[in-house]
């Protein structure tokens, strides 16, 4: 069992930044990859970005890119999201999970089997 936990949502206005970190604890392992999505109301979870622990190769939606950046820290076990020039529509909760790794990108949320409790961002117009 892995366990996640978000933190470093807040309400934000637009054009502004905030960081999410996910910190993993429990059985944690290197051939993971994290990622991280989000859900507004009443649409469906979506994905924002992941990250190899062992390779640190990146992907990310079209949505994000060049705002977002995903990283992570293997010695203290942490995922991180910068979110930068921050738009209304950015608003959701956000969550961290984690997938076993098989060959690259995993953008399907039900490919992920570990999840955290999200973390809800608000941006204000």
């Amino acid at each position: 069992q892995v366990q996640l936990a978000e933190s470093g949502g807040g309400l934000v206005q637009a054009g502004g930044s905030l960081r999410l970190s996910c910190v993993a604890s429990g059985r944690t392992s290197s051939s993971y990859r994290m990622g991280w999505f989000r859900q507004a109301p009443g649409k469906e979870r979506e994905f924002v970005a992941d990250i190899s622990w062992s390779r640190g190769s990146t992907d990310y939606a079209d949505s994000v890119k060049g705002r977002f950046a995903i990283s992570k820290d293997n010695v203290k076990n942490m995922v991180y999201l910068q979110m930068n020039s921050l738009k209304p529509e950015d608003t959701a909760v956000y969550y961290c999970a984690a997938a076993q790794e098989l060959s690259g990108t995993i953008i399907v949320a039900q490919d992920y089997v570990y999840w955290g409790q999200g973390t809800q961002v608000t941006v204000s117009s």
